[in-house]
């Protein structure tokens, strides 16, 4: 009986790990390429690409950055550009501010109600035998009460004139979400119809 030469049978054995390996690695550099990297430009922007035709990993991050440009350069569009917000409590307060100082005021309360009251206190004033006193206690009651009316008729205005600064400060900070929204759409669909003409199925 032949004794095992051990020489052979070690040399046998490296060659087929070997072998073994080089297989491996050949498989891990052809094998089809699986979503999730963190490097894809797909779902940089909330997508997954599925190769349909057994891509490589490699080739289909080329395709992700070829088509991701592509889409860039026909939207005119950058996902990446932070998304607006709604508006913050001082944009608020310094629209409402700016809003409140701008409304129209009421002018001419005053004059208008010391003419009404002297008007009335004469009146009363030769009823009672004192027209010249009688006068001027109107003057300063309609003054006061013109002055009054005035005042409250400006504080309304400045009010609403803050709400429809508000107003319209919030509609514009909406349209811009919207606007931001509508075209994050509109570039997904050019970088899905572009992975798509490549060879792939897009989420």
């Amino acid at each position: 009986m032949k004794s095992f030469n051990w020489k052979s049978g070690i040399a046998v054995l490296s060659t087929a790990l070997c072998l073994g390996s080089l297989a491996a690695g050949q498989q891990t550099a052809t094998s089809p390429a699986t979503p999730g990297s963190a490097s894809s430009p797909a779902q940089s922007i909330d997508l997954f690409a599925f190769p349909r035709n057994g891509q490589s990993q490699d080739q289909q991050l080329k395709d992700e950055s070829a088509c991701y440009q592509m889409a860039k350069e026909r939207t005119g569009l950058d996902p990446q550009k932070p998304a607006p917000t709604g508006p913050t409590v001082e944009q608020i307060q310094a629209a409402q501010k700016q809003g409140a100082e701008s409304a129209k005021q009421v002018k001419g309360g005053r004059v208008a109600g010391a003419a009404r009251g002297t008007a009335g206190g004469a009146a009363i004033g030769a009823i009672a035998g004192d027209t010249g006193k009688g006068a001027g206690i109107g003057a300063v009651a309609g003054t006061m009460q013109g002055g009054a009316k005035q005042s409250a008729a400006n504080k309304q205005a400045k009010k609403q004139a803050a709400a429809q600064a508000r107003a319209k400060l919030e509609k514009e900070k909406e349209q811009e979400m919207q606007a931001h929204k509508e075209g994050q759409d509109t570039f997904q669909r050019a970088f899905s119809a572009c992975m798509d003409a490549r060879g792939y199925a897009v989420q």
